[in-house]
Parts: C-alpha cells; structure tokens; sequence
C-alpha cells in the first residue's frame, strides 16, 4: 500500500485558498469600480427576489397538502 503525499496534499490546500484569495479580490475590485446597485451582484439579487415572491402564492396552495396523513 502506497503512504499518503501530504506534502502534495498541502500544496493543493496552499493552492486553493490562494485561488479563493484571488477571486475574493477580483470581486471586491469589482464592487469598488461599480458603486452600490450598478454591478452585478446588487440587481441580479433584487431581480431573483421579485419572481419568487410570485411564485411563492401560487405552490404554497398545491404543495400544502402531501403531508396530512
């Protein structure tokens, strides 16, 4: 049986916090040159609130009843 690589399996970890730190960063960048409710976070967050307050009336009467007996 072949002993674990941990030091393959740190440099992996190292890698992928460094590729969340990158992404973190690429997305605060974003929001600083896209002021409050320009970018794509703020509109594409209150667009999918809209439609699901919606549907929420229509399946609460269907989805209500499956669990009565």
């Amino acid at each position: 049986m072949a002993t674990p690589n941990y030091g393959f399996e740190k440099r992996q970890r190292e890698l992928e916090k460094k590729r969340k730190k990158e992404e973190k960063a690429r997305q605060k960048a974003e929001r600083k040159s896209n002021p409050a409710g320009e970018g794509d976070g703020g509109g594409a967050w209150m667009d999918n609130d809209a439609p699901e307050a919606e549907g929420t009336g229509d399946g609460g009467g269907d989805g209500g009843g499956g669990g009565g007996d």
